[in-house]
C-alpha cells in the first residue's frame, strides 16, 4: 500500500518558534523556526519515506468558523513579529527542497488535511498525518495514524482511546463537551475530561446526552442544560471539513528534484551552516584540518580546584558569567545508584575548572570534602538567574538531586537539541564538538 503524508506545517512552526534556541543569521533575523520544522521535513522523509506528501500551513485572514462565531480565537495574542518573519523564507526553503507547499484561503490547514486524508483512503493509500494538533485526532481510523515527530509519540485508534478515554469517532462530541480554551471555544461550563467521557460511555453520543440533558442531576447538569443550544455550533465549530475545493492530484504530491542553488542561497543566508556544508558534502579531512587549526587558537586555561579559595574564585566567576557549562563525572550511568566524583565547570571556550571529590586510584591528589563543595555550590546551582548549559542535564539532575539539590537555570541541553535538529545524526559530546566545532575531544 502507498503512503501519504501530510505534514501540519502550522502547527510545528508555532511548536519550533516557541521550542527552539533564538537562533539568528548574520542580519539578526530570527531563524530558530525556519530550523526546527526544516529539520523536522527531513527527519518525516528519512523516517516515514513516503510515497506522496504535501507539507500544509493556514493562510492568512479569517476563516469560515470566523463567521459561525466572532470571537472564534479571539483570546489569542497577534503573532511574535520574530514568528510572522520566518513564515515566508520557511515557504521559500520547503518549496527548494521539493516538498509540495498548501497553502488555501478560508480554510484551516487541519481541514485541508481532512480532505486530503479523505482523497488518500477513496485512493486506497495508507495515511501518515504529522502534527502535534489533538483536533487531528478525529481523524484518525484503520490506514490513519498519527505521528509527533518532535515527540515521537504515535497515535492509532487505540492510542486515542488511551490517550483521551473515547475512540476517534467520538472525538468531535468529546471535543464539543469540554471545548477548546486554545480556539476560545467553549464546551460545559466545569465539564472536562473525565466527565465528557463518563457521559460519551454512557449515553453513547452528543445527541443522545443531550436529549437526555434532564435526567442529569448537579451543576454539571445544570451547565450541560444552559449549553443545549449551543452545543451544535461548538461541534460545527470542532468538526474538520472533508470537502474542501482543491485542485491537487495525488500525482503532484509527490516530492520534487531539490532545487540546490536555491537551497544553498537560502540556507547561506540563514546561516546553517551545519546543511550547507552537506549541501556542499565536505570532506572528513576538511574538518579535521579545521579542528586541528581551531584547537591551536584557543587559549587554553584548565585548572584543578583542590582548594577552598579556588572553589570560591570559580564561584565567583561563574555567578558573574552569561553561561556556565557543567557537567558531573559519576561512577555510573544509573543516576539513582551513580556517586559523585567531579564537577567540571566552564564559562568560555579553552576556560574550564575541574573538582575532584570522589577519586580513588593511587596517587590521586587531595579533593575538597564533596558535601562542602556541594554547599558552596548550592546557592548558584538553585538560582534560577543563573544560566546554565550541559550535555544530557536531566542525569545532572538526578545527580544533584541525590543531595538535596534543585538544579535550576538551565538554559540550553545540547544532547536535547541535537535530537530536535539532528535526529538522523549522533548526538554523543564528541560528535557535536567535531560537527559543529571543528573539534576533537
Amino acid at each position: 500500500m502507498k503512503k501519504l503524508l501530510l505534514i501540519d506545517g502550522s502547527s510545528y512552526l508555532y511548536r519550533a518558534f516557541h521550542a527552539m534556541p533564538d537562533f539568528r543569521n548574520k542580519a539578526d533575523e530570527p531563524t530558530g523556526a525556519i530550523y526546527g520544522v526544516i529539520n523536522m521535513l527531513k527527519r518525516a522523509r528519512h523516517d516515514i519515506k513516503p510515497d506522496y506528501v504535501a507539507c500544509i500551513f493556514d493562510a492568512k485572514g479569517k476563516t469560515f468558523r470566523d463567521e459561525i462565531y466572532p470571537k472564534y480565537k479571539a483570546n489569542r495574542p497577534s503573532m511574535p513579529e520574530d514568528l510572522r518573519t520566518q513564515i515566508e523564507p520557511l515557504h521559500e526553503c520547503i518549496e527548494a527542497l521539493g516538498v509540495p507547499l498548501l497553502v488555501i484561503p478560508d480554510v484551516e490547514a487541519d481541514d485541508v488535511i481532512a480532505t486530503l486524508t479523505k482523497k488518500g483512503l477513496e485512493e486506497k493509500l495508507e495515511i501518515v498525518i504529522s502534527t502535534g494538533d489533538k483536533d487531528i485526532a478525529q481523524l484518525i481510523k484503520p490506514n490513519v495514524t498519527i505521528i509527533n515527530t518532535m515527540t515521537g509519540e504515535n497515535l492509532d485508534t487505540e492510542g486515542v482511546k488511551a490517550k483521551f478515554g473515547v475512540y476517534p469517532d467520538r472525538m468531535v462530541d468529546y471535543q464539543s463537551l469540554v471545548g477548546d480554551s486554545v480556539d476560545n471555544v467553549p464546551g460545559v461550563d466545569k465539564v472536562g475530561p473525565k466527565t465528557a467521557v463518563k457521559w460519551l460511555s454512557e449515553y453513547g453520543d452528543l445527541d443522545s446526552i443531550i436529549a437526555n440533558a434532564g435526567q442529569i442531576k448537579g451543576k454539571v447538569g445544570e451547565n450541560l442544560r444552559l449549553a443545549v443550544e449551543w452545543l451544535p455550533t461548538t461541534r460545527e465549530l470542532v468538526t474538520l471539513k472533508e470537502d474542501v475545493a482543491i485542485d491537487v492530484r495525488m500525482e503532484n504530491l509527490k516530492y520534487r528534484p531539490e532545487d540546490k542553488k536555491t537551497v544553498a542561497r537560502l540556507f547561506e543566508k540563514l546561516n546553517f551552516r551545519t546543511w550547507l556544508a552537506e549541501l556542499h558534502q565536505e570532506k572528513t579531512e576538511d574538518i579535521e584540518t579545521t579542528a586541528s587549526n581551531t584547537e591551536k587558537n584557543i587559549p587554553q586555561d584548565y585548572q584543578l580546584i583542590t582548594s577552598i579559595k579556588k572553589l570560591e574564585d570559580w564561584i565567583k566567576k561563574i555567578s558573574i558569567a552569561k553561561l556556565t557549562a557543567i557537567d558531573t563525572e559519576t561512577t555510573g550511568l544509573d543516576s539513582m545508584q551513580a556517586k559523585l566524583v567531579g564537577i567540571s565547570l566552564a564559562t568560555k571556550a579553552g576556560q574550564a575548572g575541574y573538582i575532584p571529590v570522589g577519586h580513588d586510584y593511587a596517587d590521586c591528589p587531595e579533593q575538597l570534602d564533596v558535601n562542602l563543595v556541594l554547599k558552596k555550590l548550592k546557592p548558584w546551582l538553585e538560582d534560577p538567574k543563573q544560566q546554565k548549559v550541559g550535555q544530557n542535564l536531566k542525569f545532572d539532575l538526578h545527580i544533584f538531586n541525590n543531595h538535596g539539590i534543585r538544579m535550576r537555570g538551565i538554559a540550553h541541553d545540547t544532547l536535547l537539541q541535537s535530537y530536535v535538529l539532528e535526529s538522523h545524526r549522533k548526538h554523543d559530546m564528541d560528535s557535536l564538538a567535531q560537527r559543529h566545532l571543528g573539534l576533537k575531544t
